[in-house]
Parts: structure tokens; C-alpha cells; sequence
């Protein structure tokens, strides 16, 4: 489960940029994932729906 999803934070986020520091690093990778794998992303464990939406259908 770690390495797809680490492939695709590699391909999406960390190879678009360069960072100076671990700290510039982590708030970066954090604004990708937070916003973005979160809550937009469909996730194929989910039946290829986002969270926000598998939460709605199942709540």
C-alpha cells in the first residue's frame, strides 16, 4: 500500500520542485497531500471515488 502511494507523491508533487530544506519539504509534500490526496483524489480501494464522496455514500 506505502509504495504506490509514494510513487504517485513522487510523481505528482516532490519531482515538480526542488527543496532547499526538510522543513520546505514537509510543508509542501502537506499541501499536496492534505487538500489534494485527502479529500480530491479517487482512490481505487474506493471504488475509484474520493474520501469526501465515500464518506457521503456511506455515512
Amino acid at each position: 500500500m506505502a509504495e504506490p502511494f509514494f510513487k504517485t507523491l513522487k510523481r505528482e508533487s516532490v519531482k515538480e520542485r526542488s527543496y532547499t530544506a526538510r522543513d520546505e519539504a514537509k510543508q509542501g509534500i502537506f499541501k499536496h497531500i492534505e487538500p489534494y490526496c485527502s479529500r480530491v483524489r479517487m482512490h481505487s480501494t474506493l471504488g475509484c471515488m474520493s474520501p469526501v464522496e465515500y464518506e457521503r455514500q456511506y455515512a
